[in-house]
């Protein structure tokens, strides 16, 4: 009798490692697959060797035995690049494939005999050391040395396709290098490799350059695309995968808060409502930030957690402002519910600031958060054709996660006409307009709530003063005309801020 039965067939590893990078990991889903060959590209200097090791060191810490093959560093030169890190690479095994032998001009230059299958002497001795230490995880640097060693094309390529071969019978999970220093347009090594991981970094006019990497494929797995900032620094690389505002939602009460100022409560229709964003715009001067300051306050003092992203003046300057407007900050710092952090926008990159912004609210839970300017984040990154489109990505985000979120936004000019440099308004829930006017001598402020998706807003044009005493916002200024050209007109008898305080001031 004929036995029909088929053998099942073995399912390939779907097994999961992780990078050693955090931020790399939740790109990929998880991590890498194990006991795959992946091509990680790059020009020099944008980090491929660091991520190698911290690769391997992720590995060790795991008990796994990691092998680094150099074709274009010494063991040497790597460790003294790890000590830079405060990395020691003990528990790794460094094997320099050309050593001083290889200068010698009578050596074989060629990595695989004309073969399509025997390996050449180098490689044996690669092999050999492969299966002496059983690795679970190499790193082969760099395949620029390799192509040179082959001496053409179809050479490199069987060489490869062998070494995949190879390392995919000992169940090793492998990286192999690339500077990208091969002919434009070659993608013969995207096709072999079972990922790609492509590293890329530029120059500003001002400023550190810009890193970012992205997955340019990875067979079986769903992974982030697109571009992801990360910066190499001490410790490493760090990644900052790309938001989407999408995969991060959490429920809220949708309950609307007081600013700490019943008149501008009034003017906005109840106030400030979770899970909205609010936009302050107006010329330099004009109160911006004494407001924010004044309603993240009124949220302190309802024991909410707040972050201030200061990126225009410093903080001394912020908090000795505040105290001298009745708005004393320190007391909350000191109790750690309010977080002031000092932005320099010359050495940031959008994914790093979202980071940051991310941070706050599931770290440290911060339901207010405060964004003081844009205009400094704006200008530092000019040449970012798709940061409108990052800007709506974050504030979706603190949207969906409840947080009550304020955009100081300055304008060009002081009176009269005014103009911004990129137009937000439409990306946020509420504005709040603020301009200069004259009157009786004086310049003043005016404010007034344009805008509001969530609120009945007053129509009303309100007078803004700021005091010793803190914010103070008057009634409406029903007989002014032309108020927010800057010059207008006064047609009757309402009493200004200053008339009321020297009234009240003399009983």
């Amino acid at each position: 009798m004929t036995d029909l039965t088929r053998a099942v067939p073995s399912t390939p590893s779907s097994t999961r490692i992780q990078t050693g990078i955090s931020g790399l990991d939740e790109i990929l889903g998880g991590g890498l697959t194990a006991d795959r060959l992946y091509l990680l590209e790059g020009t020099p200097g944008t980090g491929k060797t660091t991520l190698s090791l911290q690769f391997l060191l992720a590995g060790a810490d795991l008990g796994e035995q990691g092998l680094y093959v150099t074709l274009s560093e010494t063991a040497d030169e790597l460790r003294a690049a790890a000590t830079t890190h405060g990395w020691s690479l003990d528990g790794i095994e460094i094997y320099e494939l050309v050593n001083e032998l290889g200068l010698d001009p009578d050596s074989e230059q060629s990595v695989l005999h004309p073969s399509e299958v025997e390996l050449g002497e180098t490689v044996r001795e690669v092999i050999a050391r492969v299966e002496d230490l059983n690795p679970g995880r190499v790193v082969f640097d760099s395949l620029s040395e390799l192509r040179l060693l082959a001496q053409s094309p179809l050479r490199y390529r069987r060489q490869i396709l062998a070494l995949k071969q190879f390392f995919a019978r000992r169940n090793c999970t492998v990286l192999m290098l690339d500077d990208r220093t091969s002919e434009a347009g070659d993608q013969q090594l995207h096709s072999i490799a079972h990922g790609v991981i492509s590293l890329e970094q530029s120059p500003r006019e001002f400023g550190s350059e810009r890193r970012r990497l992205r997955i340019v494929k990875m067979r079986g797995i769903k992974f982030r695309g697109g571009y992801h900032d990360f910066v190499l620094d001490t410790g490493g690389l760090s990644v900052f995968p790309r938001l989407v505002a999408a995969d991060h939602r959490a429920t809220f009460d949708a309950t609307a808060t007081s600013t700490g100022s019943v008149e501008l409560d009034l003017l906005m229709g109840g106030g400030l409502v979770p899970g909205t964003n609010t936009l302050l715009i107006g010329p330099s001067g004009v109160g911006k930030t004494t407001m924010g300051v004044r309603c993240m306050l009124a949220a302190l003092e309802r024991e909410e957690v707040a972050t201030y992203f200061l990126f225009d003046e410093g903080l001394a300057t912020l908090l000795a402002r505040a105290t001298a407007l009745g708005m004393d900050l320190t007391q909350h710092i000191d109790t750690g519910r309010l977080t002031i952090l000092q932005i320099d926008p010359a050495e940031l990159s959008p994914g790093e600031f979202a980071s940051k912004v991310r941070f706050a609210v599931e770290e440290r839970g911060a339901t207010f958060v405060v964004i003081d300017s844009l205009n400094a984040y704006l200008h530092a990154m000019p040449g970012e054709e798709f940061l409108i489109l990052q800007m709506h990505e974050l504030l979706s985000y603190l949207n969906q996660q409840g947080v009550t979120t304020l955009l100081i936004l300055g304008q060009h000019g002081i009176v009269g006409e005014v103009r911004t440099d990129v137009d937000l308004s439409y990306l946020s829930d509420a504005v709040l307009l603020f301009r200069f006017f004259e009157a009786q001598g004086e310049v003043r402020t005016a404010l007034s709530a344009v805008k509001s998706r969530v609120n009945a807003h007053e129509r009303t044009i309100r007078e803004l003063k700021l005091t010793s005493q803190g914010l103070q916002v008057g009634e409406a200024l029903t007989d002014f005309q032309g108020v927010l050209t800057g010059l207008p007109t006064y047609e009757g008898r309402v009493g200004m801020l200053s008339d009321r305080v020297s009234a009240e001031n003399k009983m």
